[in-house]
């Protein structure tokens, strides 16, 4: 006789993404990472093939990465990877360098060394994926990096609104984390943020975290210039 078994021994755990949230993620990594490369068309087909999935994900897939501002529709061409423009960069830099400068002078006022802790926790992290050339990993800790900024500060609906654009955001960064001397810039300007931060000085705060944005924007601009310049040719 079979011994009981406890109601749940066997049950079947849901995986904790979709084939479709699993191909999205795939699709956008390859963009960002720069496997698909700003214009390459993305035929169904062949995407289907390397994914694995049906041409009604891959549809799916296109459709939401366009609304991100990832993939764009042309006549007679169908999708491409849509090329990142300068206009619009400007503005996500603009808004970065707002609400970001708020942010790390709200986290100086607020003299938490929790909050010193965590930024350099991440910035560690940073510098390590850098050292282990692990861009992924650069793009997920930086990112985790301003989670703190806004969260320690609750403010919420402002890293809200920073949230909608991280595709986007770490479509440049993606670029930007590339070019010459950014491995040890970016994690320096970092740093005199969080320096700011344990003074508990906000204004100078504020002045860091403006600073690094300036700086990576001027990067990307060189970076799209150089591309626009490319695909004309």
């Amino acid at each position: 006789m079979m011994g009981a078994m406890p109601e749940n021994a066997i049950r079947v755990e849901r995986p904790t993404k979709t084939l479709r949230e699993l191909a999205l993620d795939k699709v956008r990594d390859a963009i960002i990472e720069g496997y698909f490369r700003p214009g390459d068309r993305l035929v169904e087909r062949d995407l289907c093939a390397q994914l694995g999935v049906s041409r009604t994900v891959v549809r799916e897939v296109l459709r939401h990465l366009e609304s991100e501002g990832l993939v764009a529709n042309q006549p007679n061409k169908g999708p491409i990877v849509a090329v990142l423009d300068l206009d619009e960069a400007r503005q996500i830099y603009e808004i970065r360098g707002a609400l970001e400068g708020m942010a790390a002078r709200l986290c100086a006022e607020r003299r938490d060394p929790e909050i010193v802790a965590a930024l350099e926790a991440s910035l560690q992290a940073i510098r390590d994926s850098y050292a282990a050339k692990d861009m992924q990993g650069v793009l997920a800790h930086t990112t985790a990096f301003y989670q703190t900024l806004f969260s320690k500060v609750n403010r919420h609906v402002a890293w809200g609104i920073v949230n909608l654009l991280t595709v986007r955001i770490n479509h440049l960064r993606s670029m930007t984390i590339k070019t010459r001397n950014r491995d040890t810039e970016g994690p320096q300007q970092m740093a005199r943020i969080i320096d700011a931060i344990r003074r508990g000085d906000g204004e100078a705060a504020a002045k860091a975290a403006l600073d690094h944005v300036t700086a990576a924007r001027a990067v990307a601009e060189t970076v799209l210039a150089a591309q626009k310049a490319e695909s004309a040719s």
